[in-house]
This record gives structure tokens, sequence and C-alpha cells, in this order.
């Protein structure tokens, strides 16, 4: 529950915060007319991704195939929307007034809007498919839904407590969030492309690439500190009210407004360092655990490695290694969902020989952090395990010798 929570938290809270930016910047410059069409996108979005999601596992599709090109697209309209903003900044009563009234300006808004909640949509839809009805399922649903609903409240308490923020100060904080985003977008795409095939990748890149993706949680922590600090440099400035000449409800209203604002800016503030040190900490717990397990000893036996079926059949990945010529060779064992055993060696053609390890439904790879379908594995292509020929002979999985040089190969050179 808590790690559902922590991911719907982290996938929501940056949808949240870059669409509440477009929203109070809308609230901010008067056209309130526009704010449907962010509405209109949002609702469109969340239909969409729960037919794409539901698409895409009935035909098998992995999230590898149309992710990166969704993190490229909405990191080209997050970059526009920052030139956007700051272009009718500057002179807001006059280009405003004409520009946003063009169909462009609306089809990108839209298009804005739809693409960041399309792309964390799916992927939480798609996390949340693994989760089954039962009572830790349930759980799990539960805490998927509370990161969703906190997501959601952080969104319109950021909206909320900037709608008095000085509009420089707000173009000059808001640009640099986007900003992060933009760049956090254009790497993770890039890193999904090449995972999946589709750009030219080798260990060298991804020894660049993976780690910034593997710690992308920086990225999130870094959006909220500005975000918080926006609020903070606000609040600090802040005066108390003129109430000269007020007194009965009027002065109650001045007063009224002013400690709402407050409230506002400091839910905001509090949030943002709640969701910091909870995402924080999940990192850290994350990467306490990312260490390889010591994989299971074993030698041949008539030319062949035999390891009992009943050994290898509870869903958890089972690491094993032998000696082939004074080579150590690791390979992985997982059973499917349907049944079925997929082998492979503890490395990529990617990534080499950095290993896997297991979280819930996925497989993860160390060097990059690609998540990795169980259902996949023993599939050639991208970030995927090598596979591993074997066979079933009985209520035993047997590997031949000779399955083995090419894995020989692999770990001889590291």
């Amino acid at each position: 529950m808590v790690q559902t929570f922590i991911i719907t938290l982290r996938e929501g809270v940056e949808a949240a915060l870059v669409i509440a930016i477009a929203v109070a910047w809308l609230r901010k410059t008067g056209r309130l007319e526009l704010l449907p069409v962010v509405y209109k996108a949002l609702i469109t979005a969340v239909f969409a991704c729960f037919a794409a999601a539901w698409g895409f596992t009935k035909i098998g599709i992995s999230s590898d195939s149309y992710e990166g090109y969704t993190l490229l697209a909405s990191a080209a309209f997050v970059f526009s929307m920052v030139v956007w903003m700051n272009r009718h900044g500057k002179r807001m009563k006059t280009e405003i007034e004409t520009r946003l009234q063009e169909g462009g300006s609306k089809s990108g808004l839209f298009l804005f809007v739809f693409l960041m909640i399309f792309r964390e949509g799916v992927e939480t839809v798609l996390l949340l498919y693994a989760v089954r009805l039962n009572t830790s399922g349930l759980m799990d649903w539960f805490g998927a839904l509370a990161g969703i609903a906190l997501a959601i409240l952080f969104g319109v308490s950021f909206v909320r407590g900037t709608i008095k923020v000085n509009l420089r100060q707000f173009f000059q904080m808001t640009t640099a969030i986007l900003i992060v985003v933009v760049v956090q977008l254009t790497i993770t795409g890039l890193h999904e492309l090449s995972e999946s095939g589709v750009l030219p990748a080798s260990t060298a890149e991804m020894r660049i690439i993976g780690p910034v993706v593997k710690n992308e949680v920086f990225f999130l922590i870094t959006i909220l500190a500005l975000a918080a600090a926006m609020l903070l440099l606000e609040w600090r400035k802040r005066r108390a009210p003129k109430t000269d000449g007020l007194q009965g409800a009027a002065l109650r209203k001045v007063r009224w407004t002013a400690r709402r604002e407050r409230m506002w800016m400091q839910a905001s503030c509090a949030a943002s360092c709640v969701f910091i040190l909870l995402i924080t900490a999940e990192f850290i717990y994350a990467r306490e655990n990312s260490a390889l397990s010591q994989p299971v000893p074993i030698a041949f036996s008539n030319g062949a490695i035999r390891i009992p079926v009943s050994e290898v059949s509870d869903g958890n990945l089972h690491r094993y290694a032998v000696d082939d010529d004074g080579v150590h060779v690791r390979f992985i064992v997982i059973q499917k969902a349907n049944k079925s055993l997929a082998v492979a060696l503890d490395a990529c053609a990617i990534c080499g020989t950095q290993g896997y390890l297991q979280k819930g439904a996925e497989v993860i790879c160390r060097n990059c952090a690609s998540d990795i379908v169980i259902d996949t594995i023993g599939t050639p292509g991208g970030c995927n395990p090598i596979p591993l020929p074997s066979h079933l002979d009985g209520a035993t999985l047997v590997i031949d010798e000779a399955a083995l040089e090419g894995g020989k190969r692999v770990f001889a050179k590291g």
C-alpha cells in the first residue's frame, strides 16, 4: 500500500503541478474563458489513458513501445507552454488579448494538458493493472487513490496560493519549474526509445542516461522545492492588509481574505515539504534494497544444469551462477503469469552485466532502471535479459552447457 501510494503521489503531483501552473496563469491574466479548455483536456485524457491502457494490455504492447514518443511530445508541448507564457506575460494587455483568441493557442493549451495527464495516467493505470482484488490488492488500490487525491489537493492549493503572487515572480519561478520538467521528459523519452530499440544504444550511453533516469526522483524534488520557494518568498514579502477606515463587515472581509491567502500558501508549502520527505525516504529505501541477491552456485552435471521446477515456481526471481571455463556466468529463472518458466542471462545487450532486481510484477535493470514486464522475459531486444535456451525434462528445468556459450562471452567482457 505504501509503495503504491508513493508512486501515484509522485506521478500525480508532477502532472498536477504543471497543470496548476497553467490554470494559475490563466486566472492571473484574466483569461477565465480558457479554463474550460483545460478541464476538457483533463477529462479527455483521463478517459483516453484508461482506454489506451486497456487496449495495450489486450494486445500485449508494453509501455516502452509508445512511452518514449509520448514523453518527447510532452516535452515539446511543455517547452512551447514556457515560450507562450513568457512571451505573453511581457505585454499582457496587448498580445494576450489578441493571440489567445486564436485557435492555435487553444489547441496548444489542450494538447499541453492532454499529454501531461495522458503520460502520467497511462503509467499509473498500467501499474495498477498488476494489482489483484485480494486483501493486499485492495490495500494497494486504497493507497493509489489516496496518492491521487493528495496530488489533486496539492494542485488546488498551489493554484489558490499563487493567485496573489507577483506576476513577474510567478513567471520567473514557474519558467524554472517547467524547464526542469522539459529536461526530465526529454531524457526519459530518449531512454525509453533507446530501451525499445527505436534509437541506437550502447552500454556507454546507458551509463550516462541510466543514472539520470534511475535517480529521476531528484527532478521531482527540485520541482517541488522551486514551487515551495516561490510561495515562501511571496509569503515573506506579504504585508498586513490596509484596514484604515474599515469597520464591521468590511474589516472582517479584508482580514478573512488575507488569512485565507496565507492559509493556502501555508498548505502548499507544507505539502511540498511533506512530499519531498516522503519521496526522499522512498528513494533511500529503494536504494538500500538495490543490491543484487547472492546467486545460488550450481554446477554442470553430464553436460547440463538441472534445476527442480518446484524450486523456481513461486513467482519470485531466482538467480544462479555457474563457473564455465573460469568465467562466472549468472542467469535468472522466474515463473510467468501462464506458469511457464522464463530463463535468461542476468545481463542485457545494452547495459551489460549489471543484473536485474524484482519489484512487484516487474523486473528492474540495475543500470538504467528500465521496467521489464516479467511476461516479456525470454524475448530479445532492448533492455530485456538475454534469453537463455532451456527445456523441461519432466519436473526438471534443463539448460545445456552449449546454451551458455553466448553467456560466457557476455560475462567474460564484464
